[in-house]
């Protein structure tokens, strides 16, 4: 599944790490989500996108 995720985070200047304790998951999580390697739970796609301040429709792309 294609994100947005990187783009937003660089928008909002935190790292990689930041994001990861924001949505209460570990750094290697955040890593494979943005390289499009992990399709995450509906619950970890809200945290993440809460966390980004945007909503999961405009963060995930569903092909």
């Amino acid at each position: 599944m294609k994100n947005r995720i990187k783009e937003f985070r660089t928008k909002l200047a935190i790292t990689q790490e930041e994001l990861a304790e924001l949505a209460r998951v570990r750094r290697e999580t955040i890593v494979f989500l943005e390289q499009g390697k992990y399709n995450p739970s509906l619950k970890l796609a809200h945290d993440v996108a809460k966390a980004l301040q945007t909503t999961i429709d405009k963060l995930f792309i569903f092909d």
